[in-house]
This record gives structure tokens, sequence and C-alpha cells, in this order.
């Protein structure tokens, strides 16, 4: 793979770096790089998962047939390349930052017609929450094995919670979520045209519930928590690097 289609975008190396110097200043006991390194981390690690979710819808439509992906620059992991930068990176950061739940965030425009049948649709909308729940995995098993300090323990927690509130949401059986895009190509006609004129507000609707009904939202959490345990995380060091993720917005 040595074309611009494929290439891996400086762009993207480059969240990658400033989530590696977030690590890095979350081993400083300043309080100020420690805080700053932990923001650092969760917003630059999040940005990550949100190109490594949509590269894996695109890698795994292209193996299924959808070999245009390739041209659109899917197969890159840069972030420009999936969709709108405002809808797809800056706003779901910024609900990160103020409300702790991931939207999600970019989104690759699949040929379906090209996909060797149902069952590789499917696999191609699961492909994306289930990058989320693997990087969780990942994490979780590395703060498990590897010593480190206290606020990079903190962060990584908080950023491996978040890949999984990303893999709950994501896999709901929503419209315009990647739960429903899973499930859609086996549904009745009259099933699917519905769900492509729910498609538009149905997610939001269903952050709007999770946000303003607080039961709605302390079911969800609970189901997020129940997962989060299931693959190992840590609660206690979530919280503290959600503390720390958060102070500096002042409590929003």
């Amino acid at each position: 793979m040595t074309t611009s289609a494929v290439r891996v975008s400086p762009l993207f190396l480059g969240i990658v770096a400033v989530t590696a110097l977030g690590g890095v200043l979350t081993t400083f006991t300043n309080t100020a790089a420690l805080t700053g390194g932990v923001i650092l981390l969760v917003l630059g690690g999040w940005a990550t998962s949100l190109c490594l979710h949509e590269f894996g819808h695109a890698a795994t439509a292209y193996r299924g047939g959808d070999w245009s992906v390739r041209a659109k620059g899917y197969l890159t992991l840069d972030p420009r390349r999936y969709t709108d930068p405002v809808l797809s990176i800056i706003l779901p950061l910024i609900f990160v930052a103020i409300g702790g739940i991931p939207l999600p965030g970019g989104a690759v425009w699949i040929n379906h017609a090209a996909l060797r049948g149902r069952r590789v649709e499917s696999m191609v909308s699961l492909a994306g929450p289930l990058t989320n729940l693997v990087l969780g995995m990942i994490l979780t098993a590395v703060i498990a094995l590897v010593p480190m300090p206290i606020g990079l323990t903190a962060g990584l927690s908080y950023l491996a919670f978040l890949q999984v509130i990303a893999f709950v949401l994501n896999i709901l059986p929503v419209p315009g979520l990647d739960g429903y895009g899973a499930i859609e190509p086996w549904l009745s006609a009259p099933a699917r045209r519905f769900g492509e004129k729910a498609r538009p507000w149905a997610p939001l609707v269903l952050f709007l519930l999770l946000i303003g009904v607080p039961l709605v939202g302390s079911w969800f959490f609970e189901l997020a928590y129940f997962v989060f345990d299931l693959v190992g995380g840590d609660s206690a060091m979530t919280s503290l690097g959600q503390s720390l993720f958060r102070s500096i917005f002042g409590g929003l």
C-alpha cells in the first residue's frame, strides 16, 4: 500500500502524537500539567478512535466488495475524509467534554450495491462499534498489566470507558446508528422505508432522552458500566479521570 489513497494521513499521525504527549504529561506531579495531560490524552484519544471507527467500516466494506472506499480516501485514517469536520469531529468532542456521552462522529458512504450480500452489509455496520469495544478492551488490559502513574491510569481508564459507551450507544437498533445498520438489510421493505425517514432525527431524539430523562440516562449508563466491568474496567480510576478531564470545563 503505497498510494495516497491508502497511505496513513499525517493529520491522523499528528492526532496520535498529541495523544501521546498528553500521556506523557499525565506522569508529571504538577497539577496543571497532569490535568492538561489528561485532557489532551482523552480528546486526542477520542479523535483517534473516531478515525479508527470509520476505518473499521471502510476496511470491512473494501474486503466485502466496495472498492470505491479506497478512491474516497477512507483507508487513510484522515479525519477530513469522514464527512464534515465540524459535525464529524468537533461537535462529538464538545459533547464528550460537556456531557460525557460520545455521539457518533463521522460517516463513510458505502456503495451497498457492491457488497457481497446482506451478511457483509451487517458486518460493515458492526465493524465500527466493535472497533470501539476492542479499543476499550486493549486499554483496560494495558492498565491492568502495565504499572503506570495514577494520572495516566485515570486518563486511560476514562478513555477506555468512553470507548465502551461508544460501543453501547452505536450498537442500539436506532435508525442512524450502526446497530440499526446491522439489522436493516434483514428488515421488510416498509420497515426500511420507515427507518430511512427516521434516520436524520432519531439519533438526536435518543441523545435528548439520554440527557433529559434521568431514568433513560440511568439505564444507559448502568448498561455501559456493566459492559465496562465485563472487559475489566476500573470504575474508581474512571471517575478520577473524568473528574480531572472535566475540571477545566468548570463542571459544565
